[in-house]
């Protein structure tokens, strides 16, 4: 196999047990499904953090967030830190990053490495292109949520296409092998699926699908209000959430389908294209919505799909795998050498289990709305989990839990006593040889632009 580029596609808040490839009840991911059917496709893969910024950070990096700080205690990568993209950048390879997310932008030095990179927000969708631009505004009624000033409603997987495909025309007639990176925000909250998907999953509702999405729309603009009153929603209001995400997943694969058929329609010599999320999302889970507080698996288990790797892997595609792990691989293959990161080189070997980490967290906001709201079990100080086929090992300043994979909301410490003693340890060499901080991490003040996005997505009062 020659130098082979490699394409990174990353779907904002992919939850896994909510794909075809998790085994979900709907078919949402067929795309995707059909891309694992010629490659690999997992359904544990375990992320690294349960939201965009830490996890991003090791996706692109290739250390743990606590190493970074990145989502942490910080907001930017460390000038002592090599990127991914750098990395790629000095092997020779032709780099570059087409985001949606804001947390994947300048602000967050993200960007660092990448020859070409393009932040797709309300302030810089004129930078997407005539033709592109044309061709969303055409289609905004089918592929977005119509002539709407709430920037929170619109879909934009159909600008993110547009202007890939563009970008790799240009690498068509390069002769340098590529690594590009994308970001596309679905299907993150609010659940507001474009027009022609509206009433894909509407079937069992007795609202339709412009009902539901504005329903949804309503609980994301009121979530905080919502969680601390203990997400007392009917059961017609939790089937609308999840009919809307499920919509969401499903137009969003259908536009990956679409970008990666383009992809295999141009002369650009061998690809290997990875296809994932960043994170989950919960669903009620601790009574909870979106992907704060917590590391079960509904906010760290995503699917991952690999497609164009000739090499033979050392895992079968129902172990645990992380990012790191792909990502060690493919600098591998690139001629990188990617040892000194958190992941293992898949072509030669697994993983006995894997770590998620989460930064410290206040609940001044949900405290607002309810003074009584129990934060007991969520952890205030930095928290890492550990996570193997049959258990998840927690541990924070405040103290540690033991649970069940498939009953994560019991600890069970004082019936496994020797169970949590052996993780504890394994978690406490992890962090010792993984999760230092390092000197120099970053604190940045992020822009008005970046600011409004964060609100859109829910991050930012």
């Amino acid at each position: 196999m020659s130098t082979p580029n490699i394409v990174w596609i990353t779907l904002d808040s992919l939850r896994s047990d909510h794909t075809t490839i998790g085994g979900y009840e709907r078919d949402t991911t067929p795309e995707m499904a059909d891309i694992a059917a010629s490659g690999h496709g997992f359904d544990t893969c375990i992320a690294h953090s349960k939201s965009t910024l830490p996890s991003s950070g090791a996706i692109l990096t290739g250390y743990a967030p606590t190493h970074t700080n990145i989502g942490i205690k910080g907001n930017a990568v460390p000038d002592s830190i090599t990127t991914v993209a750098e990395r790629f950048q000095d092997a020779g390879y032709r780099t570059a990053c087409l985001s949606r997310n804001s947390y994947l932008s300048s602000a967050t030095n993200l960007d660092r490495g990448f020859d070409r990179f393009q932040w797709l927000a309300s302030s810089t969708i004129h930078q997407a292109g005539a033709k592109t631009l044309a061709s969303y505004l055409w289609n905004i009624r089918s592929h977005s949520a119509g002539l709407t000033m709430d920037t929170s409603k619109h879909a934009s997987p159909l600008l993110m296409n547009g202007v890939a495909k563009r970008w790799l025309g240009d690498f068509e007639s390069e002769s340098k092998p590529f690594f590009f990176y994308l970001h596309y925000n679905e299907p993150h909250r609010p659940y507001y699926p474009p027009g022609k998907y509206l009433d894909t999953f509407t079937d069992d509702l007795e609202m339709s699908g412009r009902e539901a999405a504005e329903r949804a729309l309503e609980i994301h603009y009121n979530l905080d209000e919502i969680i601390a009153n203990g997400c007392e929603l009917t059961d017609e209001e939790w089937a609308a959430l999840r009919a809307m995400y499920d919509s969401e997943i499903a137009y969003t694969d259908e536009m990956v389908g679409q970008l990666v058929s383009n992809l295999r329609s141009l002369n650009l010599g061998d690809t290997i294209i990875v296809i994932t999320g960043d994170h989950g999302e919960l669903f009620g889970e601790w009574g909870l919505l979106s992907h704060s507080y917590v590391l079960n698996d509904a906010v760290t288990r995503v699917p991952l799909v690999i497609d164009g790797l000739e090499d033979p892997l050392a895992v079968g595609d129902d172990d645990i795998i992380q990012h790191s792990d792909v990502m060690r691989t493919l600098l591998e293959v690139a001629g990188v050498d990617g040892s000194d990161t958190i992941g293992v080189d898949l072509r030669e070997e697994g993983r006995e289990f894997a770590v998620s980490q989460r930064g410290p967290n206040t609940y001044e906001e949900l405290l607002t709305h309810n003074p009584d709201f129990d934060y007991s079990a969520f952890h205030t100080a930095t928290l890492s989990g550990l996570r193997t086929e049959e258990w998840r090992y927690q541990e924070s300043e405040a103290g540690s839990e033991l649970f069940e994979v498939t009953d994560e909301e019991t600890d069970v410490r004082e019936a496994h006593p020797e169970v949590a003693e052996s993780l504890q340890s394994d978690l406490a060499d992890w962090i010792e040889a993984n999760g230092q901080p390092v000197s120099g991490g970053q604190q940045e003040e992020f822009s008005g632009a970046v600011q409004r996005q964060l609100r859109d997505l829910g991050y930012m009062e």
